[in-house]
């Protein structure tokens, strides 16, 4: 099963097929700028029953006339299988639409970039047949964007910096920098896309915190992604306590109430968090008065003010 940060290495490619050519500039190898890029298929299954399927394939085409296949392959960790799928790959493509045909690996770590540089060699010693030779994309040659100038010129570059230095030291300084650039009047089909593919990228490590956090202080441009999993949060929490308390009075009307207590006091957390990501400070009146109500929909209406509010008072300013 493929995971978050496998998906974004490579999809981000699909996202923006013209990365590839500012990438080359970037990493210092000359390729024909293309005029056209075409994102191919990426089944390579024959008619025997054998599935091979490479992450991303595109076909770019120069002005000049001239074209050339590119396969992307994310690769997280070390497997001794993989070269021989990659020779595969690209014969396969090489043979099936004859256009020359070159393979990107994506890393995200300094030991598998090593690993995957390392020529693919078939054939006996002293024969050496058929040798592969990968171009690899990694936290040793993906620049390090941390101005937010630099982000707000390329975000999809900027994107592609986080995924790769996702286990680096200097991943919170590109996190803030592409969160900055982000609040310079993206527009938000421009901005969602980038912030999913860094949060996918991120998977389970440490910065995804920070990435969540920076994304919540600024609820304007991506409002769903991290409202509803604050709600979420509030939810499952107040469920929680709300069952545990119910089940203590063991009584059928204690579940009854235990549940709606719990639920109200996990919308309490709710807003309450979305406050405080968003840095505004909630005065110790402000803070009781949310965490003592028990209406539900009451509740929903202040969280639904607390996305927009400059002040903890303004989510009151009906009652």
């Amino acid at each position: 099963m493929v995971s978050p940060p496998h998906e974004a290495m490579h999809r981000i490619f699909q996202h923006d097929p013209h990365l590839f050519s500012r990438l080359s500039a970037v990493l210092g190898f000359s390729l024909p700028t293309p005029v056209e890029v075409t994102v191919m298929p990426t089944d390579l299954t024959e008619t025997n029953p054998v599935e091979r399927r490479v992450d991303t394939v595109l076909r770019l085409k120069s002005a000049d006339g001239s074209s050339y296949v590119l396969a992307i392959e994310a690769q997280r960790k070390k497997v001794s299988s993989k070269p021989a799928s990659w020779a595969y790959y690209t014969s396969y493509l090489w043979t099936t639409y004859g256009l020359p045909t070159a393979l990107m690996v994506v890393c995200q770590d300094h030991a598998t970039a090593r690993w995957a540089q390392q020529p693919v060699v078939s054939g006996p010693p002293g024969l050496p047949t058929l040798t592969l030779t990968p171009l690899v994309v990694g936290p040793h040659n993906t620049p390090a964007i941390t101005d937010p100038a630099e982000a707000r010129e390329d975000l999809v570059m900027a994107a592609l910096s986080a995924i790769t230095h996702a286990a680096e030291p200097d991943i919170n300084a590109i996190l803030k920098a592409l969160s900055a650039a982000l609040q310079q009047d993206v527009p938000e089909d421009d901005a969602d896309p980038i912030i999913e593919f860094v949060a996918q990228g991120l998977g389970d490590s440490p910065a995804r915190k920070l990435w969540r956090n920076l994304v919540a202080v600024d609820l304007s441009f991506y409002k769903s992604y991290i409202a509803e999993e604050i709600r979420d949060e509030g939810r499952a929490e107040g469920r929680a306590e709300g069952v545990a308390e119910g089940r203590a009075e063991g009584r059928a009307e204690g579940v009854a109430e235990g549940r709606v207590e719990g639920v109200a006091q996990g919308k309490a957390n709710a807003i309450l968090l979305v406050l405080e990501q968003r840095g505004i400070h909630v005065p110790a009146e402000a803070h009781d008065r949310i965490t003592g109500c028990s209406d539900l929909g009451l509740l929903d209406t202040w969280l639904t003010r607390a996305l927009t509010a400059t002040s903890a008072a303004e989510i009151f300013e009906a009652e």
